[in-house]
């Protein structure tokens, strides 16, 4: 909870037109209350994780627990991409 990760997380879903559809979406998580160290090492290192995952569309950041809501936040920033 205090500590920075990574995810990828495999959304299927149906798009506002009805159509079934999936993306990946990876989520860096790095929270105002993790260490300094920890912040600026996951930070450093995004890119190339990013870049080493094929397929990844949408990226999303999120320093607070309400941002990683699958309904409020996640699924309506991957709906603009579909």
């Amino acid at each position: 909870e205090n500590d920075c990760r990574y995810g990828l997380l495999d959304l299927e879903f149906e798009s506002d037109d009805g159509r079934p559809t999936s993306k990946l979406v990876f989520i860096t998580w790095n929270p105002d209350t993790a260490p300094i160290r920890s912040k600026m090492l996951y930070s450093g290192s995004k890119e190339a994780i990013k870049s080493a995952l094929v397929g990844v569309g949408i990226q999303i950041n999120a320093t607070d627990a309400s941002e990683l809501d699958l309904e409020t936040s996640i699924l309506p920033v991957v709906k603009k991409f579909a």
